[in-house]
């Protein structure tokens, strides 16, 4: 059986190992903490991430990452956005350049505004590169609830190769030659679906979700094209799939916490009530620095903002949306047959 290796023990890398494992896999997870590392090791659960799910034996906890990353196919890693550059920087001295890097994190890079993959092709250069990702709680992939994800690569042969590990009756997956688009749409989806939760904690209703959600694809797209990527890409399962799955589901970490903030939680209370990484906040704050930058319309975004960072209230922000000057739903379209 071949190995591989799972850089992160939250609730997303070990909902992957488990389905890797039922394959036939040899898994060995990476953690920090040792007393995880034990827990896990003992007594076959991730109590605190995936409680209830019992680990099969060919998954193995492990504290030392080189023991983790030797003579394994792939490296998933499944820290946070904000600590694949330190993961990356500690792998680098006996990574071999035939390892796959599959990143499951979905962020941006506080500070430089990279995509993941950029960060890694400045610590690992020589290593293949896929991004994974998807409308995919873990909860539900620990279940065998039927999931579909996409595989993000330049590269069609390692795309298909790792197309082909994580296949089974349960999980279904695509590739995708646009990484840009697959990282985009996996990353500021997050934003949306905080602002989703900001508006469920206000009190609004379905109407209010279904145009946040509408009007966020079209922000997310806007972004995600004069970055590089395809527009068709965030139609997919990375852009409107993923989006739809963390808007509307209460497994969304990213929704939780805005329904918090809605409800007049501060963001230090939020985040000790979630207890979990909640990608939206960083990844609100990278992308409004981004659009400022580049000059790209991002209303949605900018509200957030206004509202995590400026003080602002979320009601006022709200109707500060809904009066903003006139515009057609499609402006693209309404230029070009305008001759504009």
């Amino acid at each position: 059986m071949k190995k591989i290796c799972v850089l992160g023990a939250g609730s997303w890398g070990s909902a992957l190992a488990l389905s890797l494992a039922k394959k036939g896999y040899n898994v060995m997870m990476w953690t920090l903490s040792q007393e995880q590392a034990d827990k896990i090791n003992t007594t076959k659960e991730n109590i605190d991430y995936l409680p209830g799910v019992l680990f099969p034996n060919n998954i193995e906890l492990t504290t030392n990452i080189e023991e983790a990353v030797r003579d394994s196919r792939l490296i998933i890693l499944a820290v946070p956005s904000q600590a694949i550059r330190s993961v990356c920087k500690q792998i680098k001295e006996f990574v071999k350049p035939n390892q796959i890097l599959v990143d499951v994190a979905k962020g941006l890079e506080k500070g430089t505004g990279f995509r993941l993959s950029q960060v890694c092709g400045e610590e690992l250069p020589e290593n293949p590169y896929v991004v994974l990702s998807g409308p995919s709680h873990a909860e539900e992939v620990a279940k065998d609830i039927p999931t579909t994800l996409v595989v993000g690569s330049e590269d069609l042969e390692i795309a298909q190769e790792v197309q082909d590990i994580f296949m089974s009756p349960k999980l279904r997956v695509y590739t995708n030659p646009d990484v840009i688009g697959v990282e985009l749409g996996g990353a500021l989806k997050n934003i949306i679906a905080f602002g989703a939760g900001i508006c469920d904690g206000l009190g609004y209703g379905d109407n209010t979700k279904a145009a946040l959600m509408t009007r966020g694809i079209r922000e997310i797209a806007r972004l995600g094209t004069a970055l590089g990527a395809d527009a068709n890409t965030f139609s997919g399962l990375s852009g409107i799939g993923d989006l739809i799955v963390t808007c509307t589901s209460m497994h969304s970490r990213n929704r939780r916490a805005g329904i918090l903030i809605g409800q007049g939680k501060s963001l230090d209370e939020t985040l000790k009530e979630v207890k979990m990484v909640v990608e939206g906040i960083t990844a609100t704050e990278v992308a409004y620095e981004v659009s400022k930058k580049m000059n790209i319309d991002m209303p949605i975004t900018s509200a957030i903002y206004s509202v995590l960072h400026d003080g602002k209230n979320a009601n006022e922000v709200v109707v500060n949306l809904m009066m903003r000057s006139k515009k057609h739903e499609i402006e693209e379209i309404v230029d070009d047959k305008l001759g504009f």
